[in-house]
């Protein structure tokens, strides 16, 4: 039966003898030993498995299939009879906080806005679950963050009973249950009542501090990720960690951090401005000099590891006011790829188009436009200026 588990019987203990039933692999070809009893919670509602050793064999997965616990080992276990389980207690303890807080902030969500949840997941960074709701404030996260730890500091009990279903009546359960049979509760007396099979401490004062993290939309639902116990303790390590090394960055107090990259942003974006005013002089001054030196209606020039933007810009400013007649055969490479841009003034009647669609399959090439502008790019099949002397051959024929 479920309740005469180990881990259901004492949640802390941390080593177990027991007798082997079988041994075997998994058609993945992984060993497994299932027990005759055990102390190794198997993956399951939302709880990631133990881990630990058999007889000093690593256990690396611990899964339930067809009724039976199998315990995944780094290498077969040589033994056909007694077996010493120890239990990684760090990584126990770590899931018994991290479930139980689970409880007490979804109870707080429930209590204070009957928000249900509908998912919880237990990862190795974070923690989450999944609130049937489409929108959550600031406000509403800060208060059930606010009573849950509330609830942590008055370390109400944590009980848990096996029941029957008949018995099911007696208690104001959070939400239905999936099960009829070998149905296990986990109670915080007028707070929380809730069907689950999962490991938890004896009071909620274990769980020591929650703490949300952050929120993100999912499928018209809010997916709340937080931590709890030492794992609060890990994120505010690994923050201050970060905070301190952008102080150091940015040569400010750690309470001055946030000013300093507001004015970094906004010399940032004055500097990025600059560059765009003087990108956009050197394009008009290399128009200029490209018409300057033209001999008949075609300008050609081809270039390294230009844009397909700053060819079209460039493209603009050659068949601008004053240039009705002329025609921008521009080409680049960049990289492996070539790319190109063909333009033409009001006056002229050469189509583009058909220029693009000359010299596309030869680069293996996709382009789009008009008779009076396209653009276009492919494989790097011949030199920038192969490709625009073929552009301009395109437009004799």
């Amino acid at each position: 039966m479920l309740k005469d588990r180990i881990y259901y019987e004492d949640a802390y203990q941390k080593t177990f003898i027991s007798r082997i039933l079988h041994t075997s692999k998994d058609v993945q070809d992984r060993p497994y030993a299932v027990l005759e009893n055990t102390a190794f919670y198997p993956t399951g509602g939302g709880q990631p498995h133990d881990a630990g050793t058999l007889n000093g064999i690593i256990v690396i997965d611990v899964e339930e299939v067809d009724g039976e616990i199998r315990h995944f080992l780094a290498e077969a276990l040589h033994s056909n009879d007694e077996v010493e389980g120890q239990v990684d207690w760090n990584r126990r303890f770590d899931h018994m906080q991290q479930h139980a807080g689970q409880h007490i902030l979804t109870a707080a969500f429930v209590e204070l806005f009957s928000f249900p949840t509908i998912s919880f997941h237990l990862g190795k960074g974070l923690v989450s679950i999944d609130l049937d709701v489409e929108d959550i404030s600031p406000e509403q996260l800060s208060a059930a963050e606010r009573f849950a730890n509330e609830i942590i500091l008055e370390n109400r009990p944590i009980q848990t009973k096996f029941i029957t279903e008949d018995e099911l009546q007696h208690y104001n359960l959070r939400k239905q249950l999936a099960v009829t049979d070998e149905i296990r509760l986990v109670i915080i007396p007028e707070f929380d009542y809730n069907g689950c099979g999962g490991t938890h401490p004896r009071s909620t004062g274990e769980v020591g501090l929650l703490k949300i993290i952050s929120t993100e939309k999912q499928k018209r639902k809010i997916r709340v990720h937080f931590v709890c116990g030492n794992r609060v303790l890990d994120q505010l390590h690994r923050k201050h960690e970060e905070l301190s090394t952008a102080s150091k960055l940015l040569s400010a107090p750690e309470d001055g951090v946030a000013a300093a990259i507001d004015k970094l942003l906004e010399t940032n974006r004055a500097t990025e401005k600059s560059l765009e005013d003087a990108q956009e002089a050197l394009l008009i001054f290399e128009a200029k000099e490209l018409i300057t030196r033209q001999t008949d209606s075609v300008i050609k020039a081809s270039f390294t590891n230009r844009t397909v933007q700053e060819l079209q810009k460039l493209a603009r400013l050659l068949v601008g006011e004053g240039n009705d007649s002329i025609i921008a055969l521009l080409t680049a490479e960049n990289g492996d790829k070539i790319q190109f841009v063909a333009a033409r003034g009001p006056s002229a009647t050469a189509s583009m188009k058909a220029v693009s669609a000359a010299v596309l399959p030869l680069v293996n090439g996709k382009g789009g436009g008009n008779d009076a502008f396209v653009q276009g790019g492919g494989e790097k099949t011949m030199s920038a200026v192969e490709l625009a002397d073929l552009m301009e051959n395109s437009l004799q024929k």
